[in-house]
């Protein structure tokens, strides 16, 4: 019997955060033609230790690799509200990673990974997806990671 996203969360010791409320004119996630589009998370839990600063000055790559597992935490959470239930995520399609270094820092594939590595311990084959990582001179207060990503969705009717 295979395990659920939410079972495979709660056996990694995690559970979904709070979801955040936009806090500009955008909304949190969209879906459209069985795709869920997830605006971008950043690497900050309310009430929670919060991943900001800049690696290559004061973060250590896996710190950063801290902080990508917990931006893209937050954008589970998102897809959770877009799908209604974890279990229809049919896969990853793309994730979409922004990491605040310096510019001679080189390891943007390594901190994206703790986001690639948990969307893939959570869905399982289906979290594997495309992607790209990019360094940013900043981003959104001063995070260490800013991520968005792309999910099909199966139909409601479908079995989980």
């Amino acid at each position: 019997m295979s395990r659920t996203p939410l079972e495979n969360l709660s056996g990694l010791g995690l559970e979904l955060p709070p979801a955040s409320v936009p806090t500009a004119n955008y909304i949190a996630w969209k879906v459209a033609r069985g795709f869920a589009y997830i605006s971008g998370q950043v690497s900050i839990i309310p009430g929670k230790a919060e991943h900001v600063g800049r690696l290559g000055d004061g973060l250590t790559k896996e710190q950063g690799y801290e902080a990508a597992r917990v931006a893209c935490l937050n954008a589970i959470t998102q897809l959770q509200a877009a799908a209604g239930d974890l279990s229809r995520v049919a896969g990853i399609v793309k994730l979409s990673g922004f990491v605040h270094a310096t510019p001679d820092f080189r390891d943007h594939p390594f901190v994206m990974n703790g986001a690639s590595d948990l969307l893939v311990a959570v869905f399982g084959e289906a979290g594997r997806h495309t992607r790209f990582a990019v360094g940013a001179s900043s981003l959104p207060r001063g995070v260490a990671v800013e991520l968005d990503l792309v999910a099909e969705l199966k139909d409601e009717e479908e079995p989980a």
